[in-house]
């Protein structure tokens, strides 16, 4: 791939092929990159490090860059280990390297590796610069985006925003994604960022205020021109718990197939109707952060469950959890529950999402005991009727 960010900014990050599931859940069919960037001036900087499976080929890219020069500095924007794992072993090739990073972020990485490492270090926090000669970075503290010792740099002659984990996505730079940026950078976003909009919304408003010509995320793709737009404008929308789209998801656990059959019902009562998106997923089965993503993405939500152990599934308790974790609210949420004996998997949603806000429910709530028949398929059909 093209090294090239600028003429003296350079790409120096890896492509995994290998992961299954990224930080131990999300799956990643199209692989995932771990980025750094290599600058070239009077001083060098080489921006972050990459997962510690790459750290040979890491190492090596930016030996092809440098010539073999150990850089001047090495700045850390975010501790996480799949940016931040290979600082020991730069350390032990370059032992005469400045690491710039935050205070917290210093604590944290003698919490990784040790009180000895980085005997040579220069803390930095918001508004500070770093002078590399032709290129200087200015440092903008971006706490809980989505870790409290986050910080962005930007360089003035170049126009670059580091951003960190900001504008990420799912995949490797070195694979096509067929759907573009989008789908996978939301599923990202939502996934892990997406309980802190108030602080995402907070970083967007100083960044806007900067004139960036190009973003260089921790992950996914080099964003330039009109895709910075466009990726802005997405943020602002997830960061507001905004509705993206007009559509309906319907999620659903099923133990039997009933419950899954009144799911199936809906959402061919609602595309009679002319909804224009509905997506449905089982959560025992399809990928739960897609399904998350879908919650978030469309402003009504359907939950069918079966009442389980006076409770609710265990698969969409779970689901739940992931929707209230991320600060949902804001939308129209139906309910579909079935009970042989005594339904009350309503009761125990609505209890669930008492802390969120803006949630309003659909009437009418389907019950349906044990399968469907006249009265639960009526109640459907005025579900469908309420959500269209």
């Amino acid at each position: 791939m093209d090294m090239t960010v600028t003429e003296d900014i350079l790409y120096v990050g890896v492509n995994d092929h290998d992961v299954d599931l990224f930080e131990g859940q999300y799956v990643v069919p199209l692989g995932m990159a771990y980025n750094s960037y290599f600058i070239k001036d009077a001083k060098t900087a080489v921006m972050d490090t990459v997962d510690g499976r790459f750290g040979d080929e890491w190492l090596k890219n930016i030996e092809a860059v440098s010539g073999g020069r150990a850089p001047d500095y090495l700045v850390i924007h975010h501790m996480e280990p799949d940016h931040s794992a290979c600082i020991a072993k730069a350390l032990s090739v370059w032992t005469d390297t400045t690491v710039v990073s935050s205070a917290q972020a210093f604590k944290y990485m003698e919490q990784f590796f040790g009180a000895s490492i980085a005997p040579k270090r220069l803390v930095v926090k918001e508004g500070d610069v770093l002078d590399l000669g032709k290129h200087k970075l200015t440092f903008v503290a971006a706490p809980m985006v989505h870790w409290p010792e986050v910080m962005v740099s930007y360089d003035s002659t170049d126009k670059v925003l580091f951003s960190a984990d900001g504008f990420g996505k799912f995949g490797a730079n070195d694979v096509e994604d067929p759907e573009g940026w989008g789908c996978e950078a939301r599923r990202y976003y939502i996934g892990i960022v997406g309980k802190y909009g108030a602080q995402t919304q907070a970083l967007l408003k100083k960044a806007a205020g900067l004139d960036i010509q190009t973003v260089c995320p921790l992950h996914g793709p080099i964003l330039k021109g009109e895709a910075i737009a466009h990726a802005i404008e997405k943020y602002l929308i997830w960061s507001s718990y905004s509705v993206e789209s007009e559509g309906v998801c319907i999620a659903y656990t099923s133990v039997y197939g009933n419950t899954k059959a009144a799911a199936l019902l809906l959402k061919e009562e609602l595309l009679k109707r002319g909804c224009p998106k509905v997506a449905i997923a089982d959560l025992a089965r399809d990928d739960m952060p897609e399904t998350v993503e879908d919650a978030f993405r469309y402003g009504k939500l359907v939950l069918a469950t079966t009442t389980y152990n006076a409770d609710i599934f265990p698969f969409m308790r779970t689901f739940i959890h992931n929707l209230t974790e991320r600060t949902y609210r804001n939308r129209t949420v139906g309910i579909i529950e079935n009970g042989t004996w005594c339904p009350t998997a309503a009761k125990v949603i609505k209890g669930l999402f008492e802390g969120s806000q803006g949630i309003t429910f659909a009437e009418p709530v389907v019950t349906v005991k044990s399968a469907l028949n006249d009265e639960s398929r009526a109640q459907i059909a005025a579900l469908a009727d309420a959500l269209k």
